[in-house]
């Protein structure tokens, strides 16, 4: 194979995720020609409704593997976070590369943190997962939809729209938004969604070719930690429709996870962790999973549902 094509979708994010697998493949791959293929998805087009209410994080990759089954691109890049637990059949994640940080970021002009908004503050977000980790913290604020690129969330911001807003801070970093950041929300107070911060790639699994010139670009590190959380994730049955976050951390062969689920509504919150090796991180997952079920998660999920 002598040219990549990349499908990606439009926003300014989205480019920048999918220019630097270019790089990274061409730095691998020294004469490999790869080529951007932007296109527009259902998720970035439909911005007056939340993406729980018009289907979910997967109508950002349809359209994208739709190409790649046309065969006019040969793979796609995705934030990992915005990946179904489940792929479509036919398709596979041959690389995630190396995470970036995969906290939250409280983003805001007037104040430093989320204790120091006023009472009845307003904060944007339409992350269930965040509107149930602010409810918890501060059941007086009120929460309001924020949706559309990074650009677009921080124009909001900065007409008066919020008090404040959370978005990723990798998002925020790589863009070159790192300033805007007041504080992180970080485990283990605060926990981001299943793989947050990490990019992945996605190709049919029957294009072998595609797949080895990738194998350069993962990082198994990543991969462990991702499928460990990822794995929590599907054995909640979890979707974007359900406030569910996990973050796990590697240390040579010994994994530790935690999980949470929570209630946008009324900011109820139950935590599970557990530690195990990483080669086990399947069953690990599942722990973590009975656990929170065992506190009363499936409770919460159907609400949210």
């Amino acid at each position: 194979m002598t040219t990549l094509r990349i499908a990606t979708r439009k926003s300014p994010l989205a480019l920048w995720q999918s220019e630097h697998v270019a790089a990274g493949l061409r730095r691998a791959h020294p004469g490999l020609e790869v080529v951007l293929v932007p296109m527009s998805t259902r998720g970035d087009e439909v911005l007056d409704r939340s993406l729980a209410a018009i289907g979910g994080k997967g109508l950002f990759l349809k359209e994208l593997e739709l190409a790649m089954q046309r065969g006019e691109a040969d793979c796609a890049v995705h934030s990992l976070k915005d990946v179904p637990m489940e792929l479509e059949p036919g398709f596979a994640l041959p690389a995630i590369l190396e995470r970036a940080d995969a906290a939250d970021a409280f983003v805001s002009h007037r104040f430093d943190d989320i204790a120091a908004l006023p009472h009845g503050a307003c904060v944007g977000t339409s992350s269930l997962r965040r509107q149930a980790q602010l409810r918890a913290l501060r059941p007086d604020l009120q929460l309001r939809d924020l949706r559309g690129n990074v650009n677009t969330r921080l124009a909001k911001l900065d007409t008066g729209d919020y008090d404040a807003i959370v978005l990723a801070c990798a998002g925020l970093q790589r863009l070159g938004f790192q300033a805007r950041i007041r504080s992180r929300l970080q485990p283990p107070d605060w926990l981001p969604a299943p793989a947050q911060g990490a990019i992945a790639v996605e190709c049919r699994d029957d294009d072998p070719g595609v797949h080895a010139l990738f194998a350069a670009l993962d990082h198994m590190p990543t991969r462990v930690c991702a499928e460990a959380e990822r794995a929590m994730n599907r054995a909640l049955d979890g979707s974007c429709h359900v406030p569910i976050a996990a973050y796990a951390q590697l240390e040579g062969e010994h994994l530790h996870l935690q999980g949470l689920v929570g209630s946008a509504i009324d900011g109820r919150i139950v935590r599970a962790q557990a530690d195990g090796r990483a080669d086990a991180r399947e069953a690990l997952a599942w722990g973590v999973a009975q656990s929170l079920l065992a506190q009363g998660a499936g409770e919460l999920i159907g609400a949210a549902r």
